[in-house]
């Protein structure tokens, strides 16, 4: 199989899963598409919302001394938890990751699907998964953690994608050069010099910031004004382009 890397999914941490859950799906107009039985054993409850191809995924503790409760704690609410990534071989993948000091942290071995989970503390900023479904080369085929049926949940009316992610770090252009090395990907420039991963479906911004952290994520959507209106009609706070929810900022654009 030929080299692939792909964002998946992006995975907030809030306690408790509700309102939050309901509220983003109602806000962005997403359907909840399948809530995994297999964090239970983590401490955890999640559900999974399908952005057109991308899982945007929030997991909440549901017991003391969990693995996201202590992030939160660390973090002091900022919910930015995880980056998946689908790729052609994560076990090659993971191999170099730890070439680099980059240590596994769990391996999830459900057949079909099978995932490498890396050391938070190593990736810096956020949990980095790589995961394969086996017999799944069709981006909408099978996702065991999406749940059986999930691409029947995609609606495209409201929310139409999710385009980039922005990191933060006091040393932003090192962070990129980090991931872009765990991640096997060139790091660029955007167009206001910000460092850059680019995936074929969404990119990764690195920017300026106090602490090492997933801030925020960007969207494209029908009508930004709209979004933004309902999201404050829920009594989440507004920001010059969004609003926040679990820690994090939804940035809208059209």
């Amino acid at each position: 199989m030929a080299p692939f890397l792909r964002l998946r999914q992006i995975c907030l941490v809030t306690e408790p899963i509700e309102p939050a859950a309901s509220q983003l799906a109602a806000i962005m107009g997403l359907n909840i598409c399948y809530r995994d039985p297999h964090v239970g054993k983590y401490g955890l409850e999640n559900v999974l919302l399908p952005v057109d191809t991308t899982l945007l995924e929030i997991v909440a503790p549901t017991q003391p001394g969990t693995a996201a409760g202590r992030f939160l704690e660390k973090t002091g609410g900022r919910g930015g938890y995880m980056a998946i990534f689908c790729c052609d071989d994560p076990d090659a993948r993971g191999r170099h990751a730890a070439s680099l000091g980059v240590r596994t942290a769990n391996v999830i071995d459900h057949a079909p699907y099978h995932g490498v989970q890396l050391h938070p503390r190593d990736c810096r900023a956020a949990f980095i998964e790589l995961n394969h479904t086996a017999g799944s080369d069709n981006i909408r085929g099978p996702y065991p953690p999406a749940g059986p049926d999930w691409d029947k949940e995609i609606r495209t009316d409201t929310t139409q994608a999710l385009t980039a992610v922005e990191m933060q770090s006091p040393d932003p252009a090192d962070l990129a050069a980090h991931w872009g090395r765990i991640l096997e990907l060139p790091v660029g420039k955007g167009a206001d010099g910000a460092a850059e991963l680019q995936l074929p479906n969404a990119t990764f911004r690195f920017m300026q910031g106090t602490s090492e952290a997933m801030t925020a994520i960007t969207f494209k959507v029908a009508d930004p004004a709209k979004v933004r209106q309902a999201a404050q009609a829920k009594g989440l706070a507004a920001t010059n382009s969004g609003f926040t929810i679990a820690g994090v900022e939804f940035r809208l654009t059209n």
